[in-house]
């Protein structure tokens, strides 16, 4: 018998038995949409959260932070500091350097009205940062390489924590930032007046070193004379990016400082979660695998099923002359056009429920707009779909079907004749 034959055969017996074949079929389905939606997700997922990581991060920067502390951010009080002055250290005695900016960072809160909102206050050399990350740019008013001590620079989060372009705060508003410190067993809150002179375009990501649009930005000169002179971070951009400069500006740095400070690299960090990534990826396309598995056992079931119905049926066959390749082809095209079925039907299902799913949601990072608390960052995902995933999910479709059709092929290939004759 003809290849083409067998196919137009097998293909007749699951037209034969139309809703026993959907049942199968669905099963097929079910399993490859969920591989194609998970890895099209994940896949958007990682291509969101890089693009967002890339713009806090510029890749020829170093992250510079006391090794005792809790790392980017970080408050927390230890034996080892950090100073503004550290800057002219590292610049000095590393050569890979090309600049390097102190930050002192503190939370605070700021009003306007009735509405207060948390903020991140970042002190920080505006001119030397905006060389560092672009992202450190005005959308309204104007960026000073000469800021006077009042001069406040705000997040768009900040001045329109909506996200609906209505602004709380405009340029020249004075407003009043406040903090809480605590002497011995009392916590006083003090508060400082200062102008809006710009205010930044919106940038995204989670602020990570780089800019952020929850928070807001004071001269450094202002902040030492507010919070002190131990930063909290130091940013050191490199002359280049290549891995070789990275890895020896970074032990300089932390020999420097007799190993009490962590340098992160930007670079390696962007790596690593590249990593990390992936082996979600493929984490979920293990859980969605077993469903598929699940659906290979009702393949194998329905079709032991569809041996013990047409036992007459192979018994004619064989007396006819069919042998017991031709019986095990036929019974393995029917699997093989079920899970050609299921996969291209899956697919497609799969690539709805990702765009449903992507339309339908966002993912957030810290509070919404509201109430006392700013917006956040958020990542509209968008579903990747490359040829290597569509191609896969349909091999693997096919792949379990046939897999599982391989021991009831072999079955009804093993049927003696007269004995199959006689079956009712």
């Amino acid at each position: 018998m003809k290849l083409i034959d067998i196919f137009s055969y097998a293909f007749g017996a699951i037209r034969l038995r139309k809703l026993r074949a959907a049942l199968t079929i669905l099963g097929i389905v079910i399993g490859i949409a969920a591989i194609v939606a998970l890895l099209s997700l994940g896949q958007g997922f990682q291509g969101a959260i890089t693009t967002q990581l890339q713009r806090d991060f510029a890749t020829d920067t170093l992250i510079v932070t006391p090794r005792t502390g809790m790392g980017i951010g970080s408050n927390e009080q230890s034996d080892f500091y950090l100073f503004v002055n550290d800057t002219e250290l590292i610049m000095a005695n590393v050569p890979e350097v090309k600049t390097a900016v102190a930050i002192i960072q503190r939370n605070g809160y700021i009003k306007a009205g009735d509405i207060s909102q948390i903020v991140t206050i970042v002190g920080v050399n505006f001119t030397e940062y905006k060389k560092i990350y672009s992202t450190f740019s005005a959308e309204f008013g104007k960026i000073s390489s000469s800021p006077s001590n009042d001069t406040i620079i705000l997040g768009a989060r900040i001045a329109d924590p909506w996200e609906n372009n209505t602004f709380i705060y405009d340029i020249n508003d004075t407003i009043e930032l406040s903090w809480t410190v605590r002497e011995n067993y009392n916590f006083i809150n003090i508060s400082y007046t200062f102008r809006v002179a710009a205010i930044l375009e919106e940038i995204g990501g989670f602020g990570l070193g780089g800019p952020s649009d929850n928070s807001v930005y004071i001269p450094i000169s202002t902040a030492i004379e507010l919070f002190g002179d131990k930063c909290s971070q130091i940013i050191v951009q490199l002359k280049d990016s290549n891995e070789k400069t990275i890895n020896e500006a970074s032990e300089k740095i932390r020999e420097l400082f007799g190993g009490q400070v962590n340098v992160i690299s930007s670079t390696a960090l962007l790596n690593t979660l590249e990593t990390v990534f992936s082996m979600v990826q493929i984490f979920l396309a293990g859980i969605a695998g077993i469903s598929l598995l699940v659906a290979g056992i009702g393949i194998m079931n329905t079709m032991i099923v569809s041996v013990m119905e047409r036992t007459r049926e192979i018994g004619i066959l064989k007396a006819l002359g069919a042998k017991n390749r031709t019986i095990t082809s036929i019974f393995l095209s029917e699997a093989s056009l079920i899970g050609l079925i299921g996969s291209i039907l899956g697919i497609g299902s799969g690539i709805l429920m990702a765009e449903i799913f992507s339309r339908l949601g966002y993912i957030g990072f810290g509070p919404r707009p509201g109430g006392i608390m700013s917006s956040s960052a958020t990542i509209e995902i968008v579903p990747v779909l490359t040829p290597t995933t569509l191609i896969g999910a349909l091999a693997f479709g096919v792949f379990v079907s046939i897999l599982f059709g391989l021991y009831p092929a072999w079955k009804a290939a093993r049927l003696e004749p007269v004995q199959a004759l006689r079956y009712e």
